[in-house]
């Protein structure tokens, strides 16, 4: 394969950089959620129609407007709030989960050493990072699943979050925007996931890929071989031999992109429908392997 080099790296979280069993734990994680919320008489059946509805609007986001924007009035229109308990008072419960419960669900969790040695490795030679994990959960559940991985959220320039993103995986529009956040063409970026449809789509601008297999998802039938692949360690491994970044990006922006740039960054990486790929239903979203591992944690 050709060589290249590369100005910025984007990684996935959940079974590349951390390594977990995602279905299991997303129900654990619902399950704890649910009965945080239940407290203030919330219902089971409720809670999950919510977060239901606010997933599938994230997987179908076209309105240009933050993931968060349109997970929260479709979770609130399915809940019947008990007598005295405000919109507001719900969603600061919620914040207060993720904030001060969230973090226990990791604590069975072994990271695996090489996701530190190959962000560490990266960081040293002047390589800017991007967490580049599907955007459905808030910063700080994001930032705990990094410190569950053994890896220091500060070492990315741009963790992409419901807040900070307008797209899913795997819609070009959501790498577009990212590229457009970092300020470089998609030939310019190595992508790193573990996931042959909703991490190899950054390939369709152009992106180089690293695809590990330790948790392989290939919903696709991908010719693997196709691609460097191999295990964490391997790619920790082939990362320790990369030459100092000689032009890292600058400027990463860690906040919304506007639409201008989005456009800009599709037409840049000859990209001309940014909203193609994404789930249409709420089953699509649950065959699409990315959004399948917050939907298929919800099935009883």
């Amino acid at each position: 394969m050709e060589k290249r080099t590369y100005r910025a790296v984007f990684f996935d979280l959940d079974g590349t950089l951390l390594p977990m069993d995602v279905d299991a734990f997303m129900k654990r994680y619902f399950a704890a959620l649910g009965g945080y919320v239940a407290r203030m008489g919330i219902a089971p059946d409720q809670f999950m129609a919510g977060m239901k509805r606010g997933i599938t609007a994230m997987a179908t986001n076209d309105t240009g407007h933050a993931n968060a924007e349109s997970f929260w009035p479709e979770f609130l229109a399915a809940i019947d709030l008990p007598d005295g308990v405000m919109p507001e008072t719900l969603t600061d419960a919620i914040t207060d989960f993720y904030e001060n419960e969230f973090g226990k669900l990791g604590d069975d969790v072994e990271p695996n050493p090489a996701a530190a040695r190959a962000i560490n490795a990266l960081a040293a030679k002047g390589y800017p990072l991007v967490l580049a994990t599907m955007p459905m959960f808030p910063r700080r559940a994001v930032e705990w699943r990094l410190t569950w991985a053994g890896v220091d959220p500060a070492a990315f320039a741009r963790i992409t979050t419901y807040e900070n993103s307008t797209a899913v995986k795997p819609k070009p529009n959501y790498y577009a925007e990212n590229l457009a956040a970092v300020g470089v063409d998609g030939r310019d970026a190595l992508m790193v996931g573990n996931n042959t449809k909703e991490d190899l789509a950054a390939c369709q601008l152009g992106c180089d890929a690293f695809l590990v297999t330790d948790f392989l998802i290939d919903p696709v039938g991908f010719e693997v071989f196709s691609v460097r692949h191999g295990s964490l360690e391997k790619f920790a491994n082939w990362v320790e031999t990369l030459p100092v970044c000689g032009d890292p990006a600058q400027g990463v922006g860690d906040a919304l992109v506007p639409a201008v740039a989005r456009e800009r960054a599709l037409a840049a990486n000859g990209i001309e429908d940014g909203t193609a790929g994404g789930a249409k239903t709420l089953e699509e979203a649950g065959r699409s392997g990315g959004a399948s591992f917050v939907i298929n944690g919800m099935e009883d």
